[in-house]
Protein backbone atom coordinates (compact mmCIF):
# COMPACT_ATOMS: atom_id res chain seq x y z
CA UNK A 1 0.00 0.00 0.00
CA UNK A 2 1.37 3.60 -1.02
CA UNK A 3 0.95 6.56 0.90
CA UNK A 4 -2.27 8.55 -0.23
CA UNK A 5 -0.27 12.21 0.12
CA UNK A 6 2.42 10.16 -1.69
CA UNK A 7 -0.09 9.02 -4.34
CA UNK A 8 -1.91 12.88 -4.81
CA UNK A 9 1.83 14.17 -5.67
CA UNK A 10 2.41 11.64 -7.98
CA UNK A 11 -0.88 10.62 -9.95
CA UNK A 12 0.76 10.22 -13.11
CA UNK A 13 3.52 7.93 -12.30
CA UNK A 14 1.09 5.59 -10.44
CA UNK A 15 -1.45 5.23 -12.96
CA UNK A 16 1.64 4.42 -14.83
CA UNK A 17 2.63 1.76 -12.85
CA UNK A 18 -1.04 0.51 -12.48
CA UNK A 19 -1.26 -0.04 -16.59
CA UNK A 20 2.23 -1.95 -16.59
CA UNK A 21 1.36 -4.12 -13.95
CA UNK A 22 -1.97 -4.44 -16.03
CA UNK A 23 -4.26 -3.58 -12.85
CA UNK A 24 -7.41 -2.21 -13.56
CA UNK A 25 -7.73 0.99 -11.24
CA UNK A 26 -8.20 4.82 -11.36
CA UNK A 27 -6.28 7.13 -9.65
CA UNK A 28 -8.70 9.85 -10.50
CA UNK A 29 -11.28 7.36 -9.21
CA UNK A 30 -9.33 7.16 -5.80
CA UNK A 31 -9.01 10.61 -5.10
CA UNK A 32 -12.43 11.36 -5.81
CA UNK A 33 -13.28 8.90 -3.39
CA UNK A 34 -10.85 10.13 -0.55
CA UNK A 35 -12.25 13.78 -0.94
CA UNK A 36 -15.28 12.44 -1.08
CA UNK A 37 -14.74 10.57 2.19
CA UNK A 38 -13.05 13.36 3.75
CA UNK A 39 -15.89 16.03 3.21
CA UNK A 40 -18.50 13.91 5.21
CA UNK A 41 -16.32 13.20 7.42
CA UNK A 42 -16.09 16.81 8.04
CA UNK A 43 -19.92 17.28 7.84
CA UNK A 44 -19.58 14.12 10.49
CA UNK A 45 -18.25 15.89 12.84
CA UNK A 46 -19.62 19.37 12.35
CA UNK A 47 -23.15 17.52 13.09
CA UNK A 48 -21.60 15.86 16.04
CA UNK A 49 -20.69 18.94 17.51
CA UNK A 50 -24.30 20.67 16.87
CA UNK A 51 -25.81 17.29 18.48
CA UNK A 52 -23.63 17.76 21.45
CA UNK A 53 -24.34 21.77 21.77
CA UNK A 54 -28.02 20.75 21.52
CA UNK A 55 -28.19 18.31 24.34
CA UNK A 56 -26.58 20.88 26.85
CA UNK A 57 -28.83 22.83 26.03
CA UNK A 58 -31.73 20.83 26.33
CA UNK A 59 -29.93 19.79 29.75
CA UNK A 60 -30.25 23.34 30.87
CA UNK A 61 -33.66 24.08 29.46
CA UNK A 62 -35.12 21.46 31.65
CA UNK A 63 -33.19 23.18 34.48
CA UNK A 64 -35.29 26.21 33.98
CA UNK A 65 -38.37 23.65 32.82
CA UNK A 66 -39.03 25.51 29.89
CA UNK A 67 -41.16 22.80 28.23
CA UNK A 68 -42.23 24.53 24.95
CA UNK A 69 -38.21 25.24 24.11
CA UNK A 70 -37.36 22.05 25.41
CA UNK A 71 -39.69 19.99 22.34
CA UNK A 72 -38.11 22.64 19.83
CA UNK A 73 -34.76 21.68 20.62
CA UNK A 74 -35.14 18.10 20.88
CA UNK A 75 -36.89 18.11 17.46
CA UNK A 76 -33.72 20.16 16.26
CA UNK A 77 -31.71 17.36 17.79
CA UNK A 78 -33.82 14.64 16.47
CA UNK A 79 -33.53 16.31 12.67
CA UNK A 80 -29.43 16.01 13.28
CA UNK A 81 -29.36 12.53 14.51
CA UNK A 82 -31.16 11.69 11.34
CA UNK A 83 -28.94 13.77 8.93
CA UNK A 84 -26.00 12.19 11.41
CA UNK A 85 -27.24 8.64 10.41
CA UNK A 86 -27.48 9.20 6.58
CA UNK A 87 -23.91 11.31 6.85
CA UNK A 88 -22.47 8.30 8.64
CA UNK A 89 -23.58 5.90 6.30
CA UNK A 90 -22.89 7.68 3.08
CA UNK A 91 -19.18 7.98 4.85
CA UNK A 92 -19.11 4.21 5.44
CA UNK A 93 -19.70 3.89 1.59
CA UNK A 94 -17.03 6.02 0.46
CA UNK A 95 -14.66 4.77 3.24
CA UNK A 96 -15.49 1.08 1.43
CA UNK A 97 -14.99 2.27 -1.96
CA UNK A 98 -11.64 4.21 -1.15
CA UNK A 99 -10.16 1.11 0.50
CA UNK A 100 -11.67 -0.79 -2.57
CA UNK A 101 -9.06 1.45 -5.02
CA UNK A 102 -6.51 1.63 -2.44
CA UNK A 103 -5.84 -2.46 -2.41
CA UNK A 104 -5.83 -2.02 -5.91
CA UNK A 105 -3.02 0.80 -6.68
CA UNK A 106 0.46 -1.33 -6.94
CA UNK A 107 3.63 -0.20 -5.76
CA UNK A 108 5.58 1.75 -7.58
CA UNK A 109 8.80 -0.07 -10.30
CA UNK A 110 12.37 0.48 -9.61
CA UNK A 111 14.07 2.83 -11.97
CA UNK A 112 16.16 -0.21 -13.48
CA UNK A 113 13.03 -2.48 -13.93
CA UNK A 114 12.98 -3.05 -17.97
CA UNK A 115 9.82 -1.82 -19.74
CA UNK A 116 7.77 -5.01 -20.79
CA UNK A 117 4.56 -6.42 -20.42
CA UNK A 118 5.93 -10.43 -20.06
CA UNK A 119 8.37 -13.13 -19.15
CA UNK A 120 9.58 -13.00 -22.82
CA UNK A 121 10.92 -8.91 -21.82
CA UNK A 122 12.54 -10.35 -19.02
CA UNK A 123 16.42 -9.22 -19.14
CA UNK A 124 19.51 -11.80 -18.71
CA UNK A 125 22.08 -10.51 -15.99
CA UNK A 126 23.93 -13.09 -16.04
CA UNK A 127 24.74 -16.78 -16.50
CA UNK A 128 26.58 -19.25 -14.62
CA UNK A 129 27.41 -22.98 -15.72
CA UNK A 130 26.61 -24.82 -19.12
CA UNK A 131 23.98 -26.71 -19.55
CA UNK A 132 25.22 -30.45 -20.41
CA UNK A 133 25.91 -32.24 -23.66
CA UNK A 134 24.17 -35.55 -23.52
CA UNK A 135 26.21 -38.53 -25.22
CA UNK A 136 23.26 -40.50 -25.26
CA UNK A 137 19.48 -40.06 -25.20
CA UNK A 138 18.80 -38.25 -22.26
CA UNK A 139 15.61 -39.22 -20.11
CA UNK A 140 12.92 -36.36 -18.54
CA UNK A 141 12.45 -36.80 -14.71
CA UNK A 142 9.06 -38.44 -15.26
CA UNK A 143 10.89 -41.19 -16.84
CA UNK A 144 13.90 -41.18 -14.42
CA UNK A 145 11.27 -41.23 -11.63
CA UNK A 146 9.72 -44.13 -12.50
CA UNK A 147 13.20 -45.83 -13.20
CA UNK A 148 13.91 -45.20 -9.75
CA UNK A 149 10.20 -45.12 -8.59
CA UNK A 150 10.77 -42.07 -6.85
CA UNK A 151 7.77 -40.19 -8.70
CA UNK A 152 4.34 -41.38 -8.79
CA UNK A 153 1.63 -39.04 -11.11
CA UNK A 154 -0.44 -41.96 -11.62
CA UNK A 155 -1.33 -42.74 -8.02
CA UNK A 156 -1.27 -38.83 -6.98
CA UNK A 157 -3.73 -38.18 -9.40
CA UNK A 158 -5.92 -41.36 -8.18
CA UNK A 159 -5.84 -39.66 -5.06
CA UNK A 160 -6.05 -36.31 -5.30
CA UNK A 161 -6.66 -35.34 -8.60
CA UNK A 162 -4.53 -33.45 -11.83
CA UNK A 163 -1.27 -32.26 -10.90
CA UNK A 164 -0.72 -34.35 -7.79
CA UNK A 165 2.26 -36.63 -7.36
CA UNK A 166 3.56 -38.87 -4.57
CA UNK A 167 7.28 -38.66 -3.90
CA UNK A 168 8.25 -42.23 -2.70
CA UNK A 169 11.65 -43.79 -1.54
CA UNK A 170 14.91 -41.74 -2.89
CA UNK A 171 12.23 -39.07 -5.00
CA UNK A 172 11.30 -38.05 -1.06
CA UNK A 173 14.41 -38.11 0.23
CA UNK A 174 15.60 -35.69 -2.10
CA UNK A 175 12.39 -33.49 -1.60
CA UNK A 176 13.83 -33.31 2.13
CA UNK A 177 17.55 -33.21 1.27
CA UNK A 178 17.36 -30.12 -0.55
CA UNK A 179 15.30 -28.18 1.87
CA UNK A 180 17.69 -28.96 4.75
CA UNK A 181 20.70 -28.39 2.61
CA UNK A 182 18.81 -24.51 2.06
CA UNK A 183 17.96 -24.35 5.80
CA UNK A 184 21.40 -24.85 7.05
CA UNK A 185 22.99 -22.87 4.48
CA UNK A 186 20.44 -19.79 5.65
CA UNK A 187 21.45 -20.81 9.31
CA UNK A 188 24.81 -20.22 8.44
CA UNK A 189 23.78 -16.56 7.36
CA UNK A 190 22.03 -15.63 10.69
CA UNK A 191 18.86 -16.78 9.28
CA UNK A 192 16.45 -17.31 12.69
CA UNK A 193 14.06 -20.14 11.54
CA UNK A 194 10.32 -20.43 12.04
CA UNK A 195 7.97 -22.90 11.70
CA UNK A 196 5.15 -21.07 10.89
CA UNK A 197 1.08 -21.73 10.41
CA UNK A 198 -0.16 -23.08 7.00
CA UNK A 199 -3.80 -21.46 7.42
CA UNK A 200 -4.02 -17.92 7.66
CA UNK A 201 -6.92 -15.25 7.88
CA UNK A 202 -7.48 -13.22 5.37
CA UNK A 203 -5.99 -10.02 6.77
CA UNK A 204 -2.67 -11.74 6.73
CA UNK A 205 -3.19 -12.49 3.22
CA UNK A 206 -4.41 -8.86 2.12
CA UNK A 207 -1.31 -7.19 4.54
CA UNK A 208 1.17 -9.48 2.45
CA UNK A 209 -0.02 -8.10 -0.56
CA UNK A 210 -1.63 -11.59 -2.35
CA UNK A 211 -5.32 -10.37 -2.10
CA UNK A 212 -7.33 -8.92 -3.15
CA UNK A 213 -5.87 -9.61 -6.83
CA UNK A 214 -4.65 -12.96 -5.81
CA UNK A 215 -7.72 -14.97 -4.22
CA UNK A 216 -8.48 -17.09 -7.47
CA UNK A 217 -4.95 -18.70 -6.76
CA UNK A 218 -5.47 -19.46 -3.25
CA UNK A 219 -7.82 -22.15 -1.49
CA UNK A 220 -10.38 -21.21 1.01
CA UNK A 221 -10.91 -23.10 4.22
CA UNK A 222 -15.03 -21.61 3.91
CA UNK A 223 -15.81 -23.09 7.53
CA UNK A 224 -12.86 -21.57 9.05
CA UNK A 225 -12.67 -18.36 7.00
CA UNK A 226 -9.19 -19.28 6.82
CA UNK A 227 -6.73 -19.44 3.25
CA UNK A 228 -3.95 -21.94 3.12
CA UNK A 229 -0.70 -20.07 2.38
CA UNK A 230 0.80 -20.37 -1.14
CA UNK A 231 4.37 -19.43 0.55
CA UNK A 232 5.28 -18.50 3.94
CA UNK A 233 6.26 -15.38 3.29
CA UNK A 234 2.55 -14.29 4.26
CA UNK A 235 3.17 -15.79 7.90
CA UNK A 236 6.44 -14.45 8.00
CA UNK A 237 5.42 -10.96 7.48
CA UNK A 238 2.16 -11.63 9.56
CA UNK A 239 4.89 -12.29 12.41
CA UNK A 240 5.44 -8.57 13.45
CA UNK A 241 1.86 -7.02 12.47
CA UNK A 242 1.33 -4.18 14.25
CA UNK A 243 4.72 -4.14 16.33
CA UNK A 244 7.19 -1.64 16.53
CA UNK A 245 10.73 -3.05 15.93
CA UNK A 246 14.20 -3.08 16.31
CA UNK A 247 15.66 -2.72 12.48
CA UNK A 248 19.27 -1.69 13.65
CA UNK A 249 20.41 -5.03 12.22
CA UNK A 250 17.60 -6.32 9.07
CA UNK A 251 16.00 -9.13 10.28
CA UNK A 252 16.32 -12.33 9.00
CA UNK A 253 13.56 -14.73 8.97
CA UNK A 254 13.04 -18.04 7.16
CA UNK A 255 10.33 -21.08 7.00
CA UNK A 256 10.23 -24.47 5.83
CA UNK A 257 6.30 -25.01 5.12
CA UNK A 258 4.15 -26.75 2.52
CA UNK A 259 2.27 -24.51 0.13
CA UNK A 260 -0.90 -24.50 -1.68
CA UNK A 261 -1.86 -22.98 -5.01
CA UNK A 262 -4.93 -23.89 -6.75
CA UNK A 263 -3.03 -22.52 -10.27
CA UNK A 264 -6.30 -21.24 -11.65
CA UNK A 265 -6.03 -19.99 -15.04
CA UNK A 266 -3.22 -22.47 -15.68
CA UNK A 267 -5.65 -25.27 -17.95
CA UNK A 268 -3.25 -26.89 -20.34
CA UNK A 269 0.02 -25.24 -19.19
CA UNK A 270 2.94 -26.96 -17.41
CA UNK A 271 0.80 -30.28 -17.35
CA UNK A 272 3.48 -32.48 -17.66
CA UNK A 273 5.18 -34.13 -14.63
CA UNK A 274 6.54 -31.78 -11.61
CA UNK A 275 6.52 -28.24 -12.83
CA UNK A 276 3.35 -26.61 -11.81
CA UNK A 277 1.35 -28.67 -9.24
CA UNK A 278 -0.89 -28.00 -6.44
CA UNK A 279 1.07 -28.75 -2.93
CA UNK A 280 4.92 -28.00 -2.80
CA UNK A 281 6.84 -27.25 -0.43
CA UNK A 282 9.38 -23.97 -0.29
CA UNK A 283 12.45 -22.85 1.80
CA UNK A 284 11.72 -18.70 2.03
CA UNK A 285 13.33 -16.12 3.21
CA UNK A 286 12.42 -12.68 4.06
CA UNK A 287 13.99 -9.33 5.18
CA UNK A 288 12.33 -6.61 7.42
CA UNK A 289 15.13 -3.90 7.62
CA UNK A 290 15.10 0.03 7.76
CA UNK A 291 13.81 2.60 5.31
CA UNK A 292 16.61 2.95 2.72
CA UNK A 293 17.03 1.84 -0.59
CA UNK A 294 20.66 1.82 -0.14
CA UNK A 295 20.22 -1.15 2.92
CA UNK A 296 17.31 -2.79 0.50
CA UNK A 297 19.76 -3.14 -2.62
CA UNK A 298 22.17 -4.89 -0.05
CA UNK A 299 19.75 -7.18 1.20
CA UNK A 300 18.23 -7.53 -2.04
CA UNK A 301 21.55 -9.07 -3.80
CA UNK A 302 22.17 -10.99 -0.42
CA UNK A 303 19.16 -12.76 -0.75
CA UNK A 304 19.72 -13.31 -4.32
CA UNK A 305 23.32 -14.45 -3.66
CA UNK A 306 21.88 -16.73 -1.01
CA UNK A 307 20.16 -19.03 -3.81
CA UNK A 308 22.55 -18.77 -6.81
CA UNK A 309 25.03 -19.95 -3.84
CA UNK A 310 22.24 -23.08 -3.13
CA UNK A 311 22.09 -23.99 -7.16
CA UNK A 312 25.86 -23.43 -7.30
CA UNK A 313 25.94 -26.31 -4.53
CA UNK A 314 23.79 -28.92 -6.45
CA UNK A 315 25.72 -28.40 -9.56
CA UNK A 316 22.89 -26.91 -11.42
CA UNK A 317 23.68 -24.22 -14.76
CA UNK A 318 21.14 -21.69 -14.27
CA UNK A 319 20.89 -17.99 -15.09
CA UNK A 320 19.55 -14.59 -13.32
CA UNK A 321 16.69 -12.75 -15.02
CA UNK A 322 15.42 -8.97 -14.44
CA UNK A 323 11.86 -8.86 -14.03
CA UNK A 324 10.11 -6.53 -16.53
CA UNK A 325 7.29 -4.25 -15.21
CA UNK A 326 4.50 -6.21 -16.82
CA UNK A 327 5.49 -9.50 -15.29
CA UNK A 328 5.24 -8.31 -11.60
CA UNK A 329 3.12 -8.60 -9.32
CA UNK A 330 1.26 -5.82 -7.70
CA UNK A 331 3.36 -5.84 -4.61
CA UNK A 332 6.66 -5.58 -6.03
CA UNK A 333 9.36 -2.77 -6.51
CA UNK A 334 11.84 -4.43 -7.95
CA UNK A 335 12.39 -8.30 -8.59
CA UNK A 336 14.73 -10.77 -9.82
CA UNK A 337 14.14 -14.41 -11.20
CA UNK A 338 16.66 -17.21 -11.12
CA UNK A 339 15.89 -19.77 -13.98
CA UNK A 340 17.27 -23.33 -13.73
CA UNK A 341 18.34 -25.34 -16.85
CA UNK A 342 15.69 -28.13 -17.74
CA UNK A 343 16.76 -30.72 -20.05
CA UNK A 344 12.95 -32.17 -21.00
CA UNK A 345 12.02 -28.41 -21.79
CA UNK A 346 14.93 -27.49 -23.52
CA UNK A 347 14.84 -24.24 -22.20
CA UNK A 348 15.49 -22.78 -18.14
CA UNK A 349 12.60 -22.85 -15.73
CA UNK A 350 11.75 -20.60 -12.91
CA UNK A 351 13.00 -21.80 -9.67
CA UNK A 352 13.82 -19.28 -7.69
CA UNK A 353 12.71 -15.13 -7.51
CA UNK A 354 13.65 -12.60 -5.39
CA UNK A 355 11.41 -9.31 -4.45
CA UNK A 356 12.24 -6.31 -3.05
CA UNK A 357 8.62 -4.36 -1.52
CA UNK A 358 9.73 -0.82 0.23
CA UNK A 359 7.30 -0.67 2.32
CA UNK A 360 4.02 -1.73 0.65
CA UNK A 361 3.98 -4.51 2.63
CA UNK A 362 4.85 -2.48 6.24
CA UNK A 363 2.39 0.14 5.54
CA UNK A 364 -0.55 -2.40 4.92
CA UNK A 365 0.86 -4.36 7.94
CA UNK A 366 1.60 -1.33 10.34
CA UNK A 367 5.01 -2.42 10.95
CA UNK A 368 7.46 0.18 12.39
CA UNK A 369 10.62 1.09 13.24
CA UNK A 370 12.00 4.23 15.10
CA UNK A 371 14.56 5.92 13.53
CA UNK A 372 17.63 8.14 14.60
CA UNK A 373 15.38 10.72 15.50
CA UNK A 374 12.79 8.54 17.16
CA UNK A 375 10.34 8.77 14.82
CA UNK A 376 7.81 5.83 13.98
CA UNK A 377 8.91 4.87 10.15
CA UNK A 378 7.58 1.79 8.11
CA UNK A 379 10.12 -0.78 7.60
CA UNK A 380 11.22 -2.28 4.65
CA UNK A 381 10.45 -5.59 3.29
CA UNK A 382 12.16 -8.42 0.84
CA UNK A 383 11.33 -12.25 0.40
CA UNK A 384 12.99 -14.92 -1.55
CA UNK A 385 12.73 -18.48 -2.44
CA UNK A 386 15.42 -20.16 -1.08
CA UNK A 387 13.87 -23.31 -2.67
CA UNK A 388 11.25 -24.83 -3.89
CA UNK A 389 10.36 -28.60 -4.26
CA UNK A 390 8.93 -30.85 -6.21
CA UNK A 391 10.41 -28.30 -8.84
CA UNK A 392 14.02 -28.10 -8.15
CA UNK A 393 13.59 -32.50 -8.13
CA UNK A 394 13.23 -31.22 -12.25
CA UNK A 395 16.71 -29.92 -12.96
CA UNK A 396 17.87 -31.93 -10.02
CA UNK A 397 17.82 -35.34 -11.86
CA UNK A 398 17.71 -34.37 -15.24
CA UNK A 399 21.00 -32.91 -15.21
CA UNK A 400 22.89 -35.38 -12.94
CA UNK A 401 21.52 -38.59 -14.83
CA UNK A 402 24.08 -40.52 -16.28
CA UNK A 403 23.52 -43.23 -19.62
CA UNK A 404 22.73 -46.16 -17.61
CA UNK A 405 19.55 -43.76 -15.93
CA UNK A 406 21.52 -43.75 -12.67
CA UNK A 407 21.77 -40.39 -11.01
CA UNK A 408 24.68 -38.63 -9.20
CA UNK A 409 24.18 -37.13 -5.88
CA UNK A 410 26.02 -33.49 -5.74
CA UNK A 411 28.32 -33.94 -3.33
CA UNK A 412 26.87 -31.06 -0.88
CA UNK A 413 23.70 -33.06 -1.00
CA UNK A 414 25.50 -36.61 -0.28
CA UNK A 415 25.28 -35.80 3.88
CA UNK A 416 21.64 -35.40 3.79
CA UNK A 417 21.67 -38.72 1.23
CA UNK A 418 22.61 -40.84 3.96
CA UNK A 419 26.34 -40.64 1.95
CA UNK A 420 24.85 -42.18 -1.22
CA UNK A 421 27.31 -40.63 -4.33
CA UNK A 422 24.84 -42.10 -6.69
CA UNK A 423 21.13 -43.41 -7.22
CA UNK A 424 21.17 -46.62 -9.45
CA UNK A 425 17.86 -47.69 -11.21
CA UNK A 426 15.86 -50.12 -9.03
CA UNK A 427 14.90 -53.48 -10.89
CA UNK A 428 11.27 -53.88 -11.28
Amino acid sequence: MLDIKWIRQHQEEVQSGADQKKIKVSVTELLEWDDRRRQLLQEIEALRQQRNRLSGEIAALMRKKDNTTIEQTRQQAKEVHTALDRLQEAHQEAEAQFRERMLLIPNIVSPDTPAGSSDEDNVMVKRVGEPPRFEFEFKDHIALGRLHRMIDITRGVKTAGTRSYYLTGSGALLHRAVQQLAVDLLLAKGFRLLEVPLMVRTSAMVNAGFFPLGEEQTYRIEEEGQWLAGTSEVPLVAYYNNEVIDVAEPIRLAAVSVCFRSEAGSAGRDVHGLYRVHQFAKVEQVILCEASLETSEKMFREITGHAEELLQLLELPYRVMTVCAGDMSQKTYKQQDIETWMPSREAYGETHSSSQLLDFQARRSNIRYRDAEGKLVYCYTLNNTAVASPRILIPLLENHQMEDGSIRIPQALRPYMNGQELLRPLAE
